[in-house]
């Protein structure tokens, strides 16, 4: 008894004195210049170096003291969790895991695995990370901060630098779908206008974070703060090249500052629910505190980059066992794959390259000749894909490269020499929009990710091959009415036979349907329960979600010498569910 009341003494005194520094007055000072933990009790422990510590509750870290300003202040804190808020992790019987000169780990017992933070004497923030011991089978994997909305005022993705949204503002505004506003002015605001794509290719990092006033102050110059998440390597998060997640948002219940760390994670995607290995490992990323210089930060991301993969780290999975894999992609004439999205995953896998993520993953695009290397690959066997991502001479593939058992050996790089890409050898008759999975060049496409912006897109549609540009064609496609595309067939093609109409959506939200036809006749139909559905675009999604794409066969004789028509007939709407464009081909077979 007199040990417990000790260490409740122990804890009060902790939290009640705080020194200019930010540091705590400690019953028993740790040794300057040093990390530390001060293990209060089973759930609950305080670590830190001399300048920022935190206090470790069983589900919820709070009381980051930095400056001897409470960064956390009346908000959440920090804390680990899958599915959402359903499942936050229960981190407790904290313990030095490894202790050398330049750093301290210090690790957190859960059920499901451990959870790591690696300080040195110095460093403004921790390394972090997590190995897997008895996770469910999920979609959802992230680590947050909830954060004092006074300090943290501004929110930094690779497309927003801006303003969060005050409370005040969504608390005067009008819900109308999941973390969605309006304004009195007709104005929105939602969590997921901060969405961005991942920084997951090699050699392409990002960082994102919040900073704002050090305290909440209001004076002119006032020192500023910001955290930021860097992740120089990218290879445990899930999807391909065009992972999307949300980063940043004000919390609506409560106002705090939310920044997200979606290790693994499904908000724009249809589904990526995963069975992990045991000792699969997230990270090390770096959480960073700084003075909210963006300058900065990116400075600490090119030194962070340069050092991954990081000497001093292990895991039981070979984490240095690593090598490279290179080699070359042409099309059936010999032309290199210039700028394709090339990935390294799962090995003779069904699922699309974007719904994989159980193990690791990696991300490069070929150069001009089709030319591609995947730098430090854990070792393993992998399969290797690839899409057209926006160059001429893949701009009508409507096909994926695709090659299984590619190894990745350490310490070795194999080149695994030219590879010929089989593309759908058919004649064009026209195209709209470049197959590349994105809705680029056509209207109202692009960053940043906005709600609504669909809603500029008209009920009806008149799009004439030769005479309209692609700025013509709207980036989606969702009221009652119908979208026509008019083009002439010249008499040099009346002895053609049957035909394709390929139709590439970037993305899809259940309930909205249609109808295609071919000069008047139907040739077939896109719906709920067909398409692969994703949220994206009523989740600000502006160029993207989860990718398909669908053939219908006209048969010979339906395309005539003179005026034809391709007509796509919305019958079922839903406002904000729609699907989004990416390329229309119509060829001969």
């Amino acid at each position: 008894m007199w040990s417990k009341l000790q260490s409740i003494a122990s804890l009060l005194l902790v939290h009640s004195l705080v020194p200019a520094t930010g540091v705590y007055a400690w019953p028993s000072p740790p040794p300057a210049g040093k990390p530390f933990l001060h293990k209060i009790d089973a759930e609950n422990a305080i670590i830190g170096n001399d300048f920022w510590n935190l206090t470790v509750g069983r589900q919820f870290a709070t009381k980051l003291y930095y400056k001897g300003v409470d960064l956390v202040g009346d908000a959440v804190g920090h804390y680990v969790s899958y599915n959402g808020a359903a499942n936050n992790l229960v981190l407790i019987n904290a313990e030095i895991y490894k202790e050398t000169g330049d750093y301290t780990d210090i690790v957190f017992h859960a059920t499901e695995g451990d959870f790591h933070w690696v300080l040195t004497p110095t460093l403004l923030g921790a390394y972090q990370y997590f190995v897997n011991k008895a996770l469910p089978d999920l979609g959802e994997f992230r680590t947050l901060w909830r954060l004092a909305n006074d300090s943290f005022t501004y929110g930094k993705s690779r497309e927003r630098n801006e303003l969060l949204p005050p409370l005040s503002d969504i608390l005067s505004s009008t819900k109308v779908q999941d973390e969605t506003w309006q304004r009195a002015d007709g104005s929105f605001i939602t969590k997921y206008d901060f969405a961005s794509f991942m920084p997951v290719v090699q050699d392409e990092p990002d960082f994102w974070g919040v900073y704002g006033p050090l305290g909440g102050s209001k004076e002119p110059g006032a020192e500023q703060i910001g955290s930021w998440y860097i992740h120089p390597g990218v290879d445990y998060i899930n999807g391909d090249h065009l992972k999307q997640e949300l980063m940043i948002h004000r919390e609506s219940a409560t106002g705090d500052t939310v920044q997200l760390n979606m290790i693994h994670g499904t908000h724009f995607q249809t589904t990526s629910d995963d069975h992990f290995p045991i000792g699969k490992t997230w990270g090390p990323w770096l959480w960073y505190l700084n003075n909210g210089d963006i300058g900065d930060v990116e400075k600490r991301q090119k030194e962070e980059l340069k050092n991954w993969p990081y000497e001093w780290f292990q895991d039981e999975n070979g984490y240095h066992s690593r090598g490279s894999v290179s080699g070359r992609i042409v099309n059936e004439d010999g032309q290199g794959a210039n700028h394709a999205a090339v990935f390294l995953g799962d090995n003779k896998s069904t699922k699309s390259t974007l719904d994989q993520g159980a193990a690791y993953y990696y991300r490069t695009y070929a150069d001009h000749a089709g030319y591609f290397t995947f730098k430090n690959v854990r070792e393993g066997t992998y399969g290797l894909r690839a899409f057209p991502n926006g160059a001429r001479t893949l701009s009508d593939v409507s096909t994926t490269f695709s090659r299984d058992d590619i190894s990745a050996v350490a310490d070795k790089s194999l080149d695994y020499g030219t590879m010929t890409w089989p593309t759908q050898g058919r004649q064009i008759i026209w195209q709209i929009g470049d197959l590349d999975r994105l809705a680029t060049g056509f209207a109202w496409a692009g960053p940043p990710h906005e709600h609504a912006r669909s809603a500029h897109c008209p009920a009806n549609l008149v799009y004439t091959i030769g005479e309209s540009t692609e700025e013509d064609w709207c980036f989606v496609q969702w009221d009652l009415g119908t979208w026509t595309i008019v083009f002439d067939i010249p008499r040099r093609w009346k002895d053609k036979g049957s035909a394709i109409l390929t139709l590439a959506l970037s993305a899809y939200a259940s309930g909205v349907s249609g109808n295609v036809f071919a000069n008047g006749q139907k040739i077939g139909n896109l719906t709920s329960g067909v398409l692969p559905t994703s949220a994206s675009i009523y989740r600000s999604a502006t160029l993207a979600g989860e990718f398909s794409q669908w053939e219908f066969p006209i048969a010979a004789g339906k395309l005539a010498p003179g005026t034809n028509t391709i007509a796509i007939n919305v019958t079922r709407s839903q406002q904000w569910h729609s699907w989004m464009w990416d390329s229309l081909i119509l060829e001969w077979v």
